[in-house]
């Protein structure tokens, strides 16, 4: 049984490992002819660590509670720790599939309301305070014509990633 129980503290180190060296094991294959692109995902360090553990909790349960030989414990233990690792490849593959959080573009800026945070003159530029996904984004701004601190403005156009054009909010 502690041989079981070793392979289990193994797979817990490995998935420890993993937060830091995911990767690895699939780059060791990259490029190699027939194996290139086999295993996509199958050697990853979490797939094989959850097999792996798994497969010696699993074998070290079923030999303490039933009583099982080693034969026994092993084929319940790479039962389990088939499951484990496919699950364990199923939810990364799933995760690395999530698209839906698409960052801002420019275009979403256009249209959005904010608040002047330093003037802008005529000539120049101020800062205003605008509200993209969420989150509050300080830009620099222009305008056609001067905006008092504290003033509500509408964006109009991007200029470029960090400046943009307004104009006063008519109330």
């Amino acid at each position: 049984m502690s041989w079981f129980l070793g392979f289990g503290i193994v797979g817990v180190v490995l998935l420890v490992l993993s937060l830091a060296f995911d990767g690895v094991l699939e780059g060791l294959f990259d490029g190699v002819g027939v194996l290139d692109g086999l295993f996509d995902g199958l050697l990853s360090l979490p797939v094989v660590a959850g097999f792996v553990s798994m497969f010696g909790f699993a074998g070290a349960i079923a030999m303490g509670a039933t009583g099982v030989g080693a034969a026994g414990a092993g084929a319940v233990g790479a039962l389990a720790g088939l499951a484990t690792g496919w699950l364990a490849y199923r939810l990364g593959r799933a995760l690395l599939r999530d698209r839906s959080g698409a960052a801002p573009r420019d275009v979403d800026l256009i249209g959005v309301a904010g608040s002047v945070v330093t003037a802008i003159p005529a000539e120049g530029y101020g800062e205003v305070l605008v509200h993209l996904a969420g989150q509050p984004v300080k830009l620099a701004a222009k305008s056609v014509a001067p905006v008092a601190r504290g003033a509500e403005v509408w964006v109009e156009a991007t200029l470029s990633q960090t400046a943009v054009s307004v104009r006063p909010v008519d109330r």
